[in-house]
């Protein structure tokens, strides 16, 4: 009976010259955590017959598909940090009536602390939702300057206004896109931007075909890629737009220099020129710190152990720059010997001309026998677990709600290569940083170059916002996720949440 009436649910609907010849309306499929209520984003649903559905941003799938209609059909249930229950034989999904205009409530429930909240970049960020007709938070829901996909995002307030930059940039209509840097601008909240709970409303700098322009288009062979984008002001006062650049081939830099963005063509050009041998340089997410009465830039990525004068004229002189190290002034990162005082103490410290402490430089020590175990400055550990978590990339802020620095960092092969997101706190930038607890997980996925969005903190710095590059590359998964692949992806992580508690509410001490 059921073949029977699906049979003739396709010849009324899609036989040519028969009653239902138009499409017929889709079925909607509507994911919800089980918790919040909020539709969940990037959940899979897989037919028996391995047909892939995908939620856009607001937890939706529209099913389109003629030979599901007027059949009961089972969907399997997955998604990175979140868990559909099982049934008796172990399988996570749910058997749903498909008919045209009609729908279904999941519910998921969330493993992950952070919350998934949206797509931030790519096409069809709220595609499932325009097809059923549901209103969308943004003004570009399905193809924004004709990007598909971009990497690794920065960002800094400048003329009242946030600036986006991306790496590498995908587009429809060829296999390679934009590799000189893609930009945007967007209105920040309270001044006319989006909840940032709701979205990013993002206008990009694009071209005379509609793509997204190239923001640093630098002689040389290769890409450009820009690290390090910050706003200083000048010994007048005037604000200014800088970043760190490097010229690439395959993934080595051949050429290191300052960039500084040009209001009336609206894209970097080149200020100075660095040298490879020097340690110290601009890179990855800046942040504002005053010591001792003097504002220093940070440079975190995720450990903030560069730094400079915040001044225009320092950030050009390298020569300024200092790094946290235990190596003795001057000395390099291959080659360096730890300083140690006139008792035999490490001398930890801020030094000009001198590589800055790595974990791969800390591990040479180690195994040099320069430093011992409890010598070690980079020592985060699984809150859980009280095992390593090789930090890779990430960022810093500071937060007034927990009155301390707080750190969101991807881990260097974790139980996935690069998707494990970890949330750890420290009373100095430079630390040290000691416990981490994991925040959001991938199942043979990427999730690299986390960055912090402290701006859009909400409830007194309680409620802080971070995105990441969701990728399958270094994952080992051949298997791209449709439309989500090498896209950035916003989560919402609550710093109340009793399971953070537990782990950092004896992490202040009195005078903090």
């Amino acid at each position: 009976m059921t073949s029977l009436r699906g049979a003739l649910t396709f010849l009324l609907l899609f036989v040519p010259g028969g009653l239902g010849a138009a499409a017929p309306e889709p079925f909607r499929i509507r994911i919800l955590d089980a918790e919040s209520g909020r539709g969940v984003p990037l959940v899979e649903l897989r037919t028996v017959h391995q047909f892939r559905f995908l939620t856009d941003s607001a937890g939706l799938v529209a099913v389109r598909e003629p030979e599901l209609f007027g059949e009961r059909v089972f969907f399997h249930v997955s998604s990175h940090g979140y868990e559909f229950p099982p049934d008796g034989f172990g399988i996570r999904g749910a058997a749903l009536e498909v008919r045209p205009g009609g729908e279904a409530t999941l519910k998921i429930r969330r493993v992950n602390l952070a919350v998934r909240l949206y797509r931030i970049t790519g096409a069809g960020i709220y595609a499932d939702s325009r097809i059923l007709g549901e209103p969308v938070p943004i003004s570009e829901p399905l193809l924004n300057a004709r990007v598909t996909g971009s990497d690794s995002a920065m960002t800094a307030i400048y003329r009242g206004r946030l600036y986006w930059f991306w790496g590498d940039t995908n587009q429809l209509k060829y296999p390679l896109g934009n590799f000189h840097a893609t930009g945007a601008t967007s209105r920040l909240p309270g001044d006319g931007g989006l909840d940032p709970a709701r979205g990013i409303d993002l206008e990009y700098f694009v071209g005379s075909d509609g793509f997204a322009r190239p923001m640093a288009k630098f002689p040389g062979e290769g890409p450009t890629w820009l690290i390090g984008v910050v706003t200083v002001r000048d010994e007048d006062g005037r604000e200014r737009l800088l970043t760190g650049y490097e010229k690439v081939r395959g993934l080595e830099a051949y050429e290191r220099g300052l960039a500084e963005f040009d209001d009336e063509r609206q894209e970097f050009r080149r200020l100075e020129h660095f040298s490879l041998r020097l340690p110290l340089y601009p890179y990855g997410h800046p942040f504002l710190h005053t010591v001792d009465g003097r504002e220093y830039l940070y440079f975190a990525d995720p450990y903030p152990f560069v730094r400079v004068r915040a001044t225009y004229a320092a950030l050009r002189d390298l020569g300024t720059y200092e790094g946290f190290t235990c190596l003795r002034p001057g000395d390099r990162a291959d080659s360096g010997t730890v300083e140690r005082d006139a008792v035999g103490k490490v001398v930890w410290g801020w030094k000009r001309d001198t590589a800055p402490i790595t974990w791969e430089l800390q591990e040479r020590l180690l195994k040099g026998k320069q430093l011992t175990a409890d010598e070690a400055w980079l020592q985060l550990t699984d809150a859980d677990r009280n095992t390593p978590v090789i930090a890779h990339r990430g960022s810093v802020s500071w937060n007034d709600y927990r009155r301390r620095w707080i750190m969101v960092t991807t881990e260097l092969k974790g139980s996935s290569v690069l998707g494990e997101v970890w949330y750890s706190e420290a009373g100095t930038p430079e630390g040290p940083w000691r416990k981490a607890k994991k925040i959001v997980t991938h199942d043979r996925y990427s999730f690299y170059n986390p960055l912090q969005h402290p701006y859009f903190a909400q409830d007194g710095g309680r409620v802080i916002y971070f995105e990441g590059t969701y990728t399958h590359a270094f994952s080992g998964n051949p298997d791209p996720t449709p439309r989500y692949d090498y896209n950035q992806i916003m989560y919402r992580l609550d710093l109340a949440d009793s399971r953070l508690a537990e782990v950092f509410q004896d992490e202040r001490s009195p005078n903090e």
